[in-house]
């Protein structure tokens, strides 16, 4: 609870910035690091929104351990992936298998779909706290 009270003003700019629901935003922090500033996971995957530096590296500079520079990326990463996939579910779905994979691979998409309903569902939880 003190990290998402910490960062509900950056999701909130992050969310008006790109046009991502800040819900969204904050339901992809649930799912991906659970809140964690510090987490890392086994594919590189780094801070809140878990983003791969490899991969976003000119997308997102600087420290993707800040959680303003990495809650940012993360909103950018997901609005650019709903320009291409035309829908939120899809475009969560992106996020976590990334849209080769979705769009080539049975189990990635299936893998993806599910993440997408995770998300779903972490969305439904914070919007009923509200």
């Amino acid at each position: 609870p003190s990290t998402a009270n910490r960062v509900s003003p950056i999701i909130i700019q992050s969310s008006e910035r790109y046009d991502v629901s800040p819900l969204l935003i904050a339901a992809i922090i649930r799912q991906e690091s659970n809140y964690n500033s510090a987490a890392r996971s086994p594919t590189g995957a780094v801070g809140l929104t878990q983003i791969i530096p490899s991969h976003w590296r000119q997308a997102c500079p600087g420290n993707l351990y800040d959680e303003s520079v990495n809650i940012n990326c993360g909103t950018q990463v997901l609005a650019t992936y709903y320009k291409s996939a035309g829908s939120w579910s899809k475009a969560v779905a992106y996020y976590n298998v990334g849209p080769t994979g979705y769009n080539t691979n049975r189990k990635m998409k299936k893998q993806g779909k599910r993440y997408a309903k995770q998300v779903k569902q972490h969305e439904k939880n914070l919007k009923s706290k509200l």
